[in-house]
């Protein structure tokens, strides 16, 4: 049985509706859901109807009649062909909102923990960050956050590409216009235009092609010269990646990348293990494996190229090395790979490869969560000015200055001191960026619009970031600190008892984040919680003279505002105090 809704409450009324449906049937499903009806409706009782032949709202009655949900429920009837509504009782409610208040977890359950590797952002060296590598950084650094969060031990990694053929062309072309010598004043920038004229070289040039194939393999076999300058390339690239990050707000440190050139001394122990499994065919002097369920579209066998008939190794090897050295030497668990949607054939021919090897005997699940594109308005791939991949460095620059401008004309942060505005132009302008990457399914395409991602109503991140600094700047009013953590709040409005019931969901969406792989089950919450607690603000006056109203009302803000702070926390994202 999926268990929907809070964590801790959900559960007491699961268990209880668990236990009565084993009297009609012993193991049948509730299937809880919430509900616009009441609070949530039990439906299992039209299936078990079907299943034993008897009329659902029979058996939905007999489970009623069964069921113990004294001091649990306040109203539970049965309606229709044989739904269960179970309305919660406002005591219940207010004593499991206490627990979640008082809770540094804020009711987030902690799972079995697993140790489970999270592959993502994977920049080119020698090339510059573009908006591609946005997409698989933000989403893959939020699992992260959650997995972790949730008890497991997660293992970052920054599979970069730093080996093979570009390799060879890139110092091969440095060697020809005589700038090995000056090469450690290269800037990334610097390296961006050379990938570009190496790259065109490479192609227009056989004997240069050549040239860069031989370097590959000195590169390959350790030559000392060929070494001192890829060793400039990757250092060079890796220091405008760290940059990016800092300014991203992503956790991937210099100890989470991985280079191809780390697996290298793999590819041949790869190859040995396959062979003695008799898994490799040849095949037009390749090396590959053919495995079950993979065909071309005229119906022809897929293979996947372990080695190629020049000998060489491709991006193949390497992954089915890195599979195995995650789950042997580093003992992974569960693998997630944030990868374009594009490699979606690629990765599961390398999943059904690594079962056949025996590299995934240990691994619960491998998971693909596959991305589509960033679009630009003219619904084509986010370019820049000049139709080439959009630097992710200026993009994000752009969004802090815009967020900037964009408190300067709704007159906000005026009581700030500079250094205060421009950290909270910061948190805006990233926060912006990150939301309607995180917001949008993975697999689907978005576009890429200012306006709507900065705008402060709707939903957006600005708008759940001011949300936040919207309840904080009550304290600052009130000159008071916020009640204990565990205050029992009362229910005396609707606004109010709706406010208390989406605070004890937070634990199910961000177990739904987790066990989904997807950051919009999260975000959707988060928007529905500040939208849920500008209703009740709007209904309910926070600051009255009754204290104990005053007291109740204050609780319920301020756990909404750590929701939303630890929610967003969740995501990478930050939530000022104030705006």
């Amino acid at each position: 049985m999926r268990i929907w809704g809070m964590p801790d409450a959900v559960r007491v009324l699961a268990g209880r509706l668990q236990a009565a449906f084993d009297t009609v049937s012993p193991g049948a499903d509730p299937v809880l859901r919430p509900s616009d009806r009441a609070d949530f409706q039990a439906n299992g009782a039209l299936a078990l109807g079907k299943q034993l032949s008897r009329p659902p709202r029979d058996v939905a009655e007999q489970v009623v009649g069964a069921a113990d949900l004294e001091g649990v429920c306040s109203v539970v009837e049965v309606s229709g062909p044989g739904f269960i509504n179970l309305t919660l009782s406002d005591d219940f409610i207010t004593s499991k909102v206490a627990e979640v208040s008082a809770d540094p977890r804020l009711g987030v359950a902690t799972v079995s923990p697993q140790i489970v590797l999270v592959d993502y952002s994977s920049p080119n060296v020698a090339k510059e960050m573009h908006v591609g590598h946005l997409r698989t950084t933000v989403i893959g650094d939020a699992l992260a956050r959650v997995l972790a969060f949730q008890g497991h031990t997660v293992l970052r990694e920054n599979h970069i590409g730093d080996w093979g053929t570009p390799f060879g062309m890139l110092i091969e072309h440095l060697l020809d216009v005589d700038g090995a010598a000056d090469a450690e004043s290269f800037s990334v920038r610097d390296l961006n235009e050379f990938y570009a004229s190496a790259r065109v070289k490479f192609d227009s040039d056989p004997e240069f092609a050549e040239r860069s194939r031989r370097r590959v393999v000195l590169l390959q076999s350790g030559d000392p010269e060929t070494m001192r300058l890829w060793h400039i390339f990757v250092a060079e690239s890796m220091r405008h990646a760290r940059e990016v990050y800092t300014m991203l707000g992503v956790l991937l440190t210099e100890e989470d990348t991985v280079g191809e050139s780390f697996y290298n001394p793999m590819l041949g122990v790869v190859v040995e293990e396959l062979t003695d499994k008799g898994l490799l065919v040849e095949d037009g002097g390749a090396l590959c494996v053919f495995p079950e369920g993979f065909a071309n579209r005229q119906g022809d066998p897929l293979p996947l190229i372990v080695r190629k008939s020049d000998g060489g190794y491709g991006y193949p090897a390497t992954d089915l090395a890195s599979v195995r050295d995650r789950t042997g030497r580093l003992g992974a668990q569960r693998l997630i790979y944030v990868v374009g949607a594009e490699q979606s054939l690629h990765l599961r021919m390398v999943f059904a490869v690594s079962a056949l090897a025996g590299y995934l005997r240990d691994v619960s699940d491998a998971s693909h969560v596959a991305f589509g594109l960033v679009l630009g308005a003219d619904g084509k791939k986010l370019a820049s000015r000049g139709g080439g991949s959009e630097r992710l460095i200026d993009l994000l620059s752009e969004g802090i200055e815009r967020a900037a401008a964009a408190m300067k004309d709704r007159d906000r942060g005026n009581d700030l001191s500079p250094d205060q505005q421009a950290a909270v132009a910061r948190a805006l302008g990233i926060g912006a960026i990150k939301y309607a990457d995180l917001s949008t399914e993975p697999m689907r395409d978005y576009v890429f619009d200012w306006d709507r991602m900065l705008a402060f109503e709707g939903d957006t991140g600005p708008y759940l970031q001011y949300a936040h600094a919207r309840i904080r700047s009550i304290f600052r009013r009130a000159e008071a600190d916020p009640p204990p953590a565990g205050t029992l709040p009362r229910l005396d409005e609707a606004a109010e008892r709706a406010l208390a019931l989406h605070l004890l969901r937070f634990g199910e969406a961000v177990e739904s984040m987790g066990a989904n792989l997807s950051p919009p089950k999260l975000c959707t919450y988060l928007f529905d919680l500040a939208t849920v607690f500008t209703t009740f603000y709007e209904s309910c006056r926070v600051l009255v003279a009754d204290e104990e109203v005053r007291t109740s009302r204050l609780a319920l803000c301020d756990l909404t505002a750590r929701v939303l702070e630890q929610g967003l926390s969740l995501l990478g994202m930050e939530a000022p105090a104030q705006m």
